[in-house]
């Protein structure tokens, strides 16, 4: 498995509108387990966003399918920046959907 766990930033007063965005058509995703997508409670621009796919080549895919280019592309003038990134092996966990 491969996850990933990331910040990413909205420029102010914008942080609904991009949660929105990232957890619009995630349903069905080749490859993906779970996608997550959490309010930091210490800023109010600030999202956490929280993945596992069946493999990093599958995370890599799905960032060529057009409802993924398209979010992308809704989310790119509302995002002020990314913090930090972390890559990660899960290995289980309540709610995680069978490999």
């Amino acid at each position: 498995m491969y996850g990933l766990i990331g910040k990413m930033l909205a420029t102010p007063g914008n942080r609904d509108t991009l949660a929105a965005i990232l957890l619009q058509g995630i349903a069905g995703l080749p490859g993906c387990l779970s996608y997550i997508v959490a309010q930091d409670p210490a800023n109010p621009d600030a999202l956490w966003v929280t993945e596992v796919w069946t493999s990093q080549a599958e995370h890599q895919a799905s960032l060529t399918l057009p409802s993924v280019r398209a979010a992308i592309a809704q989310a790119r003038p509302i995002i002020a920046g990314f913090g930090e990134r972390f890559e990660t092996t899960p290995v289980g966990g309540q709610g995680l959907a069978a490999a």
